[in-house]
């Protein structure tokens, strides 16, 4: 059986649960995502196990979780964009900051020489830690059960990192659209260009089934293609768009 640090007894196990929302069945499994290696070191008891282990398959738990939601949820994404997604919400500086947030900090069994340093505020013991708990719950409850504490933890950092890095790719959203819901495929017209040959402005224009349906202005021919089509999803796919959650 996995000792138990005084400071982590029924009470502050029952505290954890609630901040992470979830009641574990076995909750020897939550004990170990708690215990780092400099408890389990310390201990008298050779059968106190650390979270590396747990900490191992939370990894993977996370990885094919958040992989899943984006392939899900932003179709109109390049392999390469969605990669870089990805590496931004599952890094260790990310898993940190959530951890931060949960106070998990407090609830972890660590050795009195790591914790006499600041081990509970330390960026990687934290993220490690929260990477055990993604294991634990995997093993407890299962992998939906684990993607609903993810999603909790990540879902609203992936709309702010999607707007903050512009990768919306509006021209593929609508060609997505068009050929599921029209059968057809927008096309892009140039119909106005101004200004000097180094600095010019290029206005283009989206049809569909032979019909202008937006118009759009941009430095480039690419900037005003897909402001066009963004511009045509906000007019004529209002739901389309409510539906993927833009």
């Amino acid at each position: 059986m996995t000792e138990i640090n005084p400071s982590i007894k029924e009470s502050r196990l029952s505290e954890c649960q609630k901040r992470f929302q979830y009641q574990f069945r076995n909750t020897e499994l939550l004990i170990k995502a708690l215990t780092h290696r400099s408890f389990a070191h310390e201990s008298a008891s050779k059968f106190t196990k650390d979270n590396e282990r747990l900490e191992f398959l939370g990894d993977s738990v996370l990885g094919i979780v958040i992989s899943e939601y984006l392939i899900k949820n932003f179709p109109e994404l390049s392999e390469g964009a969605l990669t870089k997604l990805r590496a931004s919400l599952v890094n260790g500086p990310m898993l940190a900051k959530k951890a931060a947030k949960l106070q998990l900090g407090k609830f972890l069994q660590l050795g009195k020489g790591e914790r006499s340093t600041g081990g509970s505020k330390r960026s990687s013991i934290l993220g490690s830690g929260l990477e055990a708990i993604i294991g634990a719950i995997y093993l407890d409850g299962g992998l939906n059960k684990a993607a609903i504490f993810i999603l909790f933890l990540l879902k609203s950092e992936v709309k702010v990192l999607v707007q903050k890095k512009g990768e919306r790719n509006w021209k593929g959203l609508l060609q997505q659209y068009t050929q599921k819901e029209l059968k057809s495929q927008p096309h892009y017209t140039v119909i106005a260009e101004s200004g000097l040959e180094h600095k010019k402005n290029f206005t283009i224009a989206v049809n569909i089934n032979g019909r202008q349906l937006a118009k759009a202005k941009g430095k480039t021919k690419k900037e005003a293609e897909q402001k066009a089509a963004k511009l045509t999803l906000r007019k004529h796919c209002r739901r389309y768009l409510h539906q993927a959650g833009l």
